[in-house]
């Protein structure tokens, strides 16, 4: 896939776990597990929003394109 997903790039440096980005983002384990290892075929804005908002970040911090 050519839309690479740093999720686990952003949660290390703010030095947050999957359990804590869970509960402030109001996501299952499972969802953002999929999400951060790549597994995932869409995300909502909404989702987007509040993942960058718990990690004070951008969108282009998570999402990266690649040829």
């Amino acid at each position: 896939m050519s839309i690479i997903i740093n999720l686990d790039v952003m949660m290390a440096k703010r030095k947050m776990s999957l359990n804590e980005l869970s509960e402030k983002v109001d996501l299952t384990l499972s969802n953002l597990s999929i999400l951060k290892t790549g597994k995932a075929k869409a995300i909502r804005f909404s989702t987007l929003e509040a993942i960058c908002k718990a990690l004070d970040c951008q969108p282009g911090d998570i999402l990266e394109y690649r040829e």
